[in-house]
This record gives structure tokens, C-alpha cells and sequence, in this order.
């Protein structure tokens, strides 16, 4: 997507990679939506940091992240012995995963590349394939979110109201988005609609990214506290329900995403509002049986007791902020601790539809549709 930056419109991608450097280069989405910055990992611990310390987030970023950072960690390796590079992958293998545990992207990112270099009979080779396999990645994950789109736009009629919870925009992948492709290829046909932004506290992915997002693509919008969707649904004002998953069990159906669209999927069943999950091939977990199997992540505390801003300060006789840094503000009461679960798990039942690339199909039949989801019976 572009990102207008200095007055100047360019087009970026969330995640990338510096060759020369072996570095991951990473959207900083911490400081968004008061500065735009691009920073560099230069190893695989600082890319594992990267991604538990929520520089990157999201479903296909943090997937492409884990395997581009694989493929910097197997390129750092010095030597020829294939033993000891086996080792060495193994762990960096899982460092990796162990950064965000709820989602599944990472892991099915990471056992591709590790697929593909196992062709290589050399360390070169391996560590050749290892890069080209995260440069595949990471185009895939982009023309998933764009067919996604394709499939998704004609959900999005005119005038059509839309909630979204979190952002499963394109931040979270590598572009285009999930739940936001379909609202990009719907604008691009040229349909007018309307889109409100859960906060979604408690680290504000939709007031500070999904909102920073439709607002740098100019797409009608308002963000609202968590609590408010329900009253809107009350009184008719939302149409329809999208967002994205970290993880989707192709075995039952079940979702696994941002804490609180359990909620939201309870209110639009209870309204009669479609409901739907927009996920890429990457997303689906094949293996779990349950829901209740689902790895659900416990954040830190300090992110319900509190919250990160930007404090400015002015220069000297003059409004103009002189300079600005991130801070952290206690809310809660000082005695008071926390409890911080940072997904939840929607049951296949509330859920009207799944859009993935090859088509919109009912949660129960991911399963019976396997093959055209891209699993493999080896």
C-alpha cells in the first residue's frame, strides 16, 4: 500500500529484507500513528524480539517476519558441516516460533522454508533456499490478501456499514490485508461505504493502526470504544462484521483472534448481522482438533493498567512540537493487577463465512474442502 510520508506518496511493503545486510527490515508499528519509521533487525534474536515486543504484528507480517528471520539466521551460520548447521537451524527454528505462540502463520512459514532447503546438499545451498523460500512467502501472502479481496468486495454493498475488530489490515501482513482487502477492492470498484473501528483495547490496534490505514487510503470511518458496537447493532447502524484470525482450525472451523471478537460474533448472531473471517492458506491449522487446544498468549499486565502515547514538546515560543517520544501512562488503580489474554476463540457456528483466496466457504466445510486449501495428506 502507499504511505504518504513527508507529502509524498510511496509504496511500501511491512516486511522486507536487506540482502547485503542479512537484516529484516520491519514497519516500527509501535509508533504508528504519530511516526513512520522503518527499522532493521540484525539478527534472528532481534527479529524473535521484534515480533514478541509487537514492532510487527498480525497473522502473514509476523509469518513472513519468522521466515525471513530464518532465513537471516541460517545465512549467519559459518561452516560446512552439515550436523552442526542442522543444529544451529533447529534453534533458531525455535526461537522463532516460541516469539508468538497463538499464531500458527509463523510455525506453517518456517516448516516451508524448512521443506525446501532440505533439497539443498550444501550449507550454501540450504541457505540460498532458505531465502528464496521467504521471498516466496512473502509474494504469496501478498496475492492471497489480493485474491481475498477479489472474493470478498461483493460482501461490501453501497452505503454498506462495516465493524472490524483489531487490525487485520495490511500492517498485519505483508500487503493489502485480510479483512481490509475486501474494503480496498471494494473502493477500488468504486463502492461507497462506511467502515467503524473497534479501539480494541488494550493495545489499540484499530484507534491507532486499522484507522491509520483507511485513513492514509482516504475510506470513510469512525472508531469506537469496544463496549459501543452493540448499541450500534441495536439500532441497525452496522451491516456487517469482518476480521481476521491468527489461527483457524480447517478440522472444525473455530477462530482464534484479538481478545474480544468472541464478543462481537455473540452481538452479530444475536442481530442477525454476517459475520465473517477473512484469512490467507497460511492461517489454517490443520492439525488441532479444538478450539480448547488453541495456545491462548498472556500479555503483560502493564498493557490493561495502562497505555502508550506520544508526548510532544513544544519549541520554544512556538506550537510546533519541537520533538515527541513514546511514553507509558498508569490508568488503573496503583494497588490493582491484571489479567491480559490477548486472543479468544469464536465457535464455527457463529461465524456466517471464511474468505480465503480460493473462495468464501462455510467454517465446518474447511475440512471436506482441503485440497483446495492447500493441505497435503504427506
Amino acid at each position: 500500500m502507499k504511505v504518504t510520508v513527508g507529502g509524498r506518496a510511496r509504496h511500501f511493503r511491512t516486511v522486507a529484507f536487506d540482502v547485503a545486510k542479512n537484516s529484516v527490515l520491519l514497519i516500527e508499528q509501535r509508533l504508528l500513528p504519530h511516526r513512520f519509521e522503518i527499522v532493521s533487525t540484525r539478527n534472528f534474536q532481534e527479529t524473535a524480539r521484534a515480533i514478541t515486543d509487537m514492532v510487527v504484528r498480525g497473522a502473514g507480517a509476523i509469518g513472513a517476519t519468522a521466515a525471513y528471520g530464518l532465513a537471516q539466521g541460517v545465512r549467519a551460520f559459518r561452516g560446512s558441516g552439515l550436523e552442526k548447521f542442522s543444529l544451529h537451524t533447529a534453534r533458531v527454528y525455535e526461537v522463532l516460533k516460541a516469539a508468538r505462540p497463538t499464531a500458527v502463520d509463523p510455525v506453517n512459514a518456517m516448516n516451508d522454508l524448512l521443506r525446501i532447503m532440505s533439497a539443498g546438499e550444501t550449507v550454501a545451498q540450504k541457505q540460498a533456499l532458505a531465502l528464496a523460500a521467504a521471498e516466496e512467502f512473502a509474494s504469496e501472502d501478498v496475492k492471497h490478501c489480493q485474491a481475498i479481496g477479489e472474493f470478498g468486495a461483493p460482501l461490501i454493498r453501497k452505503d454498506a456499514r462495516v465493524l472490524t475488530h483489531c487490525n487485520a489490515g495490511w500492517l498485519a501482513f505483508v500487503d493489502f490485508g485480510s479483512a481490509t482487502a475486501p474494503m480496498y477492492a471494494a473502493q477500488a470498484r468504486g463502492t461507497k461505504f462506511h467502515v467503524f473501528c473497534d479501539e480494541t483495547r488494550p493495545r489499540s490496534q484499530g484507534a491507532t493502526l486499522t484507522a491509520w490505514e483507511l485513513a492514509q487510503q482516504k475510506i470513510s470511518h469512525e472508531i469506537i470504544a469496544d463496549n459501543a458496537a452493540g448499541h450500534l447493532m441495536q439500532r441497525g447502524e452496522i451491516d456487517l462484521v469482518i476480521v481476521g484470525s491468527d489461527r483457524t482450525l480447517g478440522r472444525t472451523g473455530e477462530v482464534a483472534n484479538k481478545i474480544g471478537t468472541y464478543t462481537k460474533a455473540v452481538l452479530a448472531r444475536r442481530h442477525g448481522i454476517p459475520f465473517y473471517v477473512a484469512i490467507p492458506l497460511s492461517t489454517i491449522d490443520w492439525n488441532l482438533r479444538s478450539g480448547l487446544e488453541i495456545p491462548i498468549e498472556e500479555r503483560h499486565e502493564s498493557e490493561v493498567l495502562g497505555a502508550w502515547g506520544i508526548i510532544s514538546t513544544p519549541a520554544s515560543g512556538s506550537r510546533s512540537p519541537a520533538s515527541s517520544r513514546r511514553a507509558y501512562v498508569r490508568v488503573a488503580n496503583p494497588a490493582s493487577r491484571a489479567r491480559n489474554p490477548g486472543f479468544d476463540v469464536t465457535p464455527a457456528e457463529l461465524i456466517t463465512g471464511i474468505i480465503t483466496p480460493v473462495g468464501i466457504f462455510k467454517p465446518r466445510d474447511l475440512w471436506k474442502k482441503r485440497a483446495a486449501l492447500g493441505f497435503s495428506e504427506k
